[in-house]
């Protein structure tokens, strides 16, 4: 609140005291101000706020240091100084959206709980990068969910507006389909735990409110198999219908379920990308070139010293095993062991709709930033168009294999054409 305060010349100190930029319009220094007092408030940086604020407001010092009851605080302040009641509830008032001159980030904390002093400092959450969302923003780091009382049902609040850059790439990015934009807010949840990168995990009883309306959440793969449990996709949760896109202030609220695993939240400013988008980067920079991917045949099929059989060749298919139908863009993971493909085109599109990430021909995982474009076998199949299936050779050439019907076929035994 006595940054929200500060005046342009209050700002500049501040932000001159600890090193950082002074120069833009007065919410961008506002929200370089919150954000400072957010991720770096050292003793030193809170004692420089409190002089500059006593300072300009010296008369209403000591009014300061009183808290207000709880009941008469501003809907602002009760956002933020509710945080620091760690044993109370979370504040559930109902928050007004009141217009603001400045884009900051109101809701400092999820939850109310502020981060650990310097000294002090935790490894912080991370979350798995994914292929189909690229992060423009970070517009709330991961924060811990932390039960407020004994129930099992929990509440967590968070409070921010968007800055008028944000909601001019929201407002000026395509549409995916009708209702859907590429730029969106997302929301995304994921186990506390900082040894590695989380991937999307969802809480039990999870229910997320934006303003005054719920947002859906995806639900549960129905299992065909007796005795396993259904499965839940855990995407980002797309906000950016039910949000205000202006300086508008936006509550969103996360309702989980305590059972004793800890997770965390973050909010970020994301470009959704499509399989085509996708497609079109893995040909561009995915590409393996023919020479490499021949003298990897040749590695393949090299005689190894501890066997007793010597390998001559192996058959590659040139029809997908997704789809069943010739590749057009063949494509594997650099970890697979296998040379054999699957189609680029339709391995996107399905983990567009359902991602697993599971290569379709060793049930290992086959990452969007592991895979190649095998070269050689894209020169095959435009060199092989009356065959389904090629045999690679010990030297590193190859050669058609035909079907048992057309190799036993004789003049003898005239093909039937239709339409002659």
């Amino acid at each position: 609140n006595m940054v929200m305060s500060f005046r342009v010349s209050d700002l500049q100190m501040l932000l001159g005291f600890v090193g950082r930029s002074k120069s833009g319009l007065k919410h961008e220094l506002v929200t370089r101000a919150l954000q400072l007092v957010q991720f770096d408030c050292s003793p030193e940086v809170f004692k420089k706020i409190k002089e500059l604020y006593e300072t300009r407001y010296a008369k209403k010092s000591s009014e300061v240091a009183q808290p207000q009851p709880q009941q008469h605080r501003s809907p602002e302040a009760l956002s933020i100084h509710s945080s620091y009641d760690r044993g109370s509830t979370v504040a559930r008032t109902s928050i007004s959206t009141t217009n603001i001159d400045y884009p900051a980030l109101y809701g400092k904390y999820l939850n109310g709980l502020g981060r650990l002093p310097p000294k002090v400092a935790k490894p912080e959450v991370r979350l798995v990068k994914l292929p189909f969302y690229t992060t423009l923003d970070e517009l709330l780091k991961p924060t811990e969910l932390v039960p407020q009382n004994n129930e099992k049902l929990q509440e967590s609040p968070c409070i921010f507006a968007l800055t008028p850059r944000q909601v001019e790439l929201i407002r000026n990015s395509r549409e995916l389909q009708p209702g859907v934009k590429s730029v969106q807010v997302v929301l995304r949840i994921c186990y506390t735990d900082t040894s590695s990168p989380q991937e999307d995990q969802y809480p039990p009883n999870i229910a997320v409110k934006v303003n005054h309306s719920y947002c859906s959440v995806p639900g549960y793969y129905p299992s065909n198999k007796p005795g396993v449990e259904p499965k839940r996709p855990c995407r980002p949760i797309n906000l950016t219908h039910l949000m205000y896109l202006s300086a508008a202030t936006n509550r969103i609220t996360v309702t989980w379920g305590n059972y004793g695993k800890s997770y965390s939240v973050g909010l970020y400013l994301v470009r959704q990308m499509t399989s085509a988008e996708l497609l079109q980067r893995l040909k561009t920079i995915g590409i393996k070139h023919p020479e490499l991917c021949k003298a990897l045949v040749k590695e393949k099929l090299r005689l190894d010293p501890d066997s007793e059989i010597a390998t001559t060749g192996v058959r590659v298919s040139l029809i997908c095993p997704l789809v069943k139908m010739r590749l057009s863009v063949p494509c594997r993971a650099e970890t697979c062991a296998h040379l054999q493909c699957f189609d680029a085109v339709f391995y996107l599109q399905m983990n567009e709709k359902k991602p697993t990430w599971m290569c379709p021909v060793c049930d290992k995982p086959a990452p969007y930033d592991q895979l190649i474009i095998d070269g050689l076998l894209s020169k095959i199949l435009t060199e092989c168009e009356d065959a389904d299936e090629i045999e690679y050779l010990v030297d590193g050439s190859w050669c058609p294999i035909r079907a048992e019907k057309e190799r036993s076929c004789s003049p003898q035994c005239p093909i039937l054409v239709l339409g002659e």
